[in-house]
């Protein structure tokens, strides 16, 4: 595929059919959107295993433009610059805590929701850190995402995580063997932001 990986091909793919089946009125055009979102189909089912009629039910439920999903990150750190995560338990791999943005939900409101859902904690979001776009590719997953991560504070208090999490604990980033996805990257960028704001 000439460098470029296939499940990255297959989310633009997709996205272009299903916006243009939201817009198209011309019956060529929606004709073209129609077999474009079935070769995506195809190749979403051959890539990831699943069989072709659940591909088409998890697509039919993203009506309207398509755009990148959008997830919220708490960055948390202690007093020696270690970073509050969890080792996640779908896939065994150390990441923020983090999730997908409900609809009619803030990002921000969705991450101090999650802090209290996986480690059991009240958070106070401080500052908006950054905004990070990911592409869809063969290691982090078939969908774009945009990851908006905030620095955060947690009231004192127990920590107790919850069944997507295999353990939470304060971690020296070094440390950290197996990153999820792309969260290495985020975490590095997060304690960089913390320390400038320390000064």
């Amino acid at each position: 595929m000439g460098g470029i990986d296939r499940l990255t091909l297959l989310d633009e793919l997709r996205a272009i059919a299903q916006t243009g089946l939201h817009y198209a009125t011309d019956p060529y055009d929606r004709e073209r959107c129609t077999r474009l979102l079935a070769l995506a189909t195809a190749g979403y089912a051959e890539a990831l295993d699943l069989p072709e009629p659940e591909v088409r039910a998890r697509l039919a439920r993203d009506l309207g433009y398509v755009s990148a999903k959008v997830g919220a990150d708490a960055a948390i750190f202690d007093d020696d610059d270690r970073m509050l995560m969890v080792l996640r338990a779908d896939d065994e791999s150390w990441g923020l805590i983090s999730g997908w943005v409900d609809p009619g939900e803030s990002p921000a409101a969705t991450v101090v929701r999650e802090v209290r859902e996986e480690v059991g904690l009240d958070a106070t979001v401080v500052s908006l850190l950054e905004a990070h776009g990911r592409a869809a590719s063969a290691q982090n997953g078939p969908h774009a995402v945009v990851s908006v991560v905030f620095l955060c504070t947690v009231a004192p208090g127990p920590i107790t995580i919850s069944h997507e999490s295999l353990a939470a604990e304060y971690r020296a980033l070094e440390t950290v063997e197996r990153w999820h996805a792309n969260h290495a990257e985020l975490a590095h960028h997060a304690r960089d932001a913390w320390r400038t704001r320390r000064g």
